[in-house]
């Protein structure tokens, strides 16, 4: 950790691990680098149309992107579509063991092959005029197949896009030249190794319209300083101020621990108003029960999610106080962010259509089960005119705090136009922001002269 990067009054994260009741799992004190990125950004880079129009051939035709679950097409022959800046993927089971990607249009008149995600038969086949071909992409049928003389039914394939999985997440690049999946994850799967997302099911999958730019979004998910003035009800249950950063080559990490009092709060809560605060804000959490004298709240809280996890987790008494009541964001380059421990959170972010000021924001829980996987939640999204409060009987009581993230962004908006009218810049902290330095760090690497 750099020596003349100034911290937050408080304890750091390290120190707050070092009251764990439990042996902590060493990931989460393994140190990155916390120092890397811009600290200004133009704010032409959220609202020029040229420089959207850069990010799409540079960044989204180049990229590993997450698409969907793997339990999303269960089944040999399930599909899911994945849309992104006008281009259109087919994520296809071919095999048990085996997953193929394709792009979504038909060789002959460029029909998209598939509209919505579900079983494509047998065979992949074109509803316009009936041309089919085999799972493995070879083709199967052609229609009138006389009048196609110049067409070598060997070479009449559906072109492929590179596929990657990674703990039940399935990802795909457009680009025929991208770097090996393995190089994108870069360490991640090491993060991961324990809490084995993979083991987990999608408990809710809700997507939301706004009306900013992409990484406008994103980024109001990638630090804790925005706690004060947008969340200041949970301050007495989270220490925002002194959330640890770290960047890990194509990834990075945010920990804000639980339970424990925002350095911000000018007055001292009891114990069991950390512990009302916690459980106002959680979904997991007892909703009334006396913190016993002596004990933290932090430590009544672990000890509380380890009892209602004892039954989908039989090691459960192997996971520290942190894994149990921290918030442990990563940001997986350029648009995944899952959360670690048994945080059910995965959000993925990107543009609707070819609109520099529209995007897509989807919240994916992830959860333990018992027995038979349970089949993934039915997406649900909201138009440009609803509301993320709307989705509270998907996502329960986040969907509340979803809303109060939200309302500040059409402003930001706003205010990133003025600034690019008069060719203004963000200027951002040194350390609380690192997230979002480490991500506009990759993001000038892919783009030509910094978009």
């Amino acid at each position: 950790m750099s020596d003349t990067l100034a911290r937050s009054s408080g304890p750091t994260y390290d120190e707050i691990l070092d009251a764990d009741t439990h042996p902590v799992n060493p990931v989460l004190r393994l140190a990155g680098v916390d120092d890397i990125g811009p600290v200004t950004i133009p704010a032409s880079r959220y609202t020029s149309q040229a420089v959207f129009d850069a990010e799409v051939e540079h960044l989204w035709k180049r990229s590993w992107q997450m698409a969907c679950r793997e339990e999303h097409i269960p089944n040999v022959g399930d599909a899911y579509v994945y849309d992104v800046v006008g281009l259109s993927i087919l994520v296809l089971r071919v095999t048990p063991t085996r997953i193929k990607a394709y792009w979504n249009a038909c060789l002959h008149r460029g029909r998209a092959l598939a509209t919505e995600p579900g079983p494509v038969g047998d065979v992949i086949r074109c509803a316009f005029h009936g041309l089919e071909w085999h799972h493995d992409g070879t083709l199967a049928q052609l229609t009138t197949s006389w009048d196609f003389p110049h067409v070598q039914a060997d070479q009449f394939c559906l072109p492929e896009v590179k596929v990657g999985t990674w703990e039940g997440w399935v990802f795909v690049n457009p680009d025929p030249e991208a770097r090996p999946f393995e190089e994108h994850l870069g360490t991640l799967p090491e993060h991961f190794a324990k809490w084995a997302p993979g083991n987990k099911y999608v408990s809710a999958h809700v997507g939301k319209v706004l009306p900013v730019n992409w990484k406008v979004a994103q980024e109001a998910f990638m630090e804790a300083m925005h706690v004060i003035a947008t969340h200041p009800q949970i301050m007495a249950s989270i220490g925002d101020a002194n959330t640890r950063y770290d960047a890990f080559g194509p990834f990075s990490r945010a920990i804000s621990a639980g339970a424990v009092a925002s350095p911000h709060l000018t007055w001292t809560p009891t114990e069991q108003q950390i512990f009302d605060s916690l459980t106002d804000r959680r979904l997991d959490a007892d909703p009334v029960a006396a913190v016993p004298e002596g004990m933290t709240a932090r430590a009544f809280a672990a000890a509380g999610g380890r009892a209602r996890k004892r039954r989908t987790v039989p090691d459960i008494d192997t996971y520290c106080d942190a894994e149990m009541v921290d918030s442990i964001y990563y940001t997986l380059y350029p648009n995944f962010h899952p959360w670690g421990a048994f945080n059910r959170i995965n959000y993925r972010f990107r543009p609707v259509g070819r609109q520099v000021d529209r995007c897509l924001m989807e919240c994916i829980y992830t959860d333990d089960f018992a027995g038979e996987r349970p089949p993934p939640a039915p997406y649900v999204e909201l138009g440009l005119d609803a509301e993320w409060v709307d989705a509270v009987p998907e996502l329960g009581l986040l969907a509340r705090v979803f809303q109060q993230d939200t309302l500040n962004l059409p402003a930001v908006q706003q205010g990133l136009e003025a600034m690019a009218a008069r060719g203004g810049s963000l200027t951002l902290t040194r350390y609380q922001e690192l997230k979002v330095r480490h991500f506009h760090h990759l993001w000038e690497q892919q783009l030509p002269a910094g978009g």
